[in-house]
């Protein structure tokens, strides 16, 4: 059962910016792709972007494509979700999650999810 722990959220305007960390304690993350997603009040969850193990290819949503960027440094066993020009509409609980298959990360399903970080967007 993977073990990942997200951070990084917060309450900022719209506009504003954060990134979010996605941290595997103690193991490596280095053989998986990894995905971010979130899930708002009342809504399903949602993908939002995958990136490949070695974090040379990467896909968004629609809804992020252009503010939103993934990243990840294997040697920290670390996963990034850098969000710029943040809207009301991008708050949510976000989480990260893995698989072996990079083209299915959006799509696949998921047996465990971990605590997620909110982020809240709003004046």
């Amino acid at each position: 059962q993977a073990h990942l722990v997200e951070s990084g959220g917060g309450l900022v305007q719209p506009g504003g910016s954060l990134r979010l960390s996605c941290v595997a304690p103690g193991r490596s993350i280095s053989s998986y792709a990894m995905g971010w997603f979130r899930q708002a009040p009342g809504k399903e969850r949602e993908f939002v972007a995958a990136i490949n193990q070695s974090g040379g290819s990467s896909y968004y949503a629609d809804s992020v494509k252009g503010r939103f960027t993934i990243s990840r440094d294997n040697a920290k066993n670390t996963v990034y979700l850098q969000m710029n020009s943040l809207k009301p509409e991008d708050t949510a609980v976000y989480y990260c999650n893995q698989g072996r298959d990079f083209i299915f990360i959006s799509t696949m399903t998921y047996d465990h999810w971990g605590q997620g970080t909110q982020v809240t967007v709003s004046s």
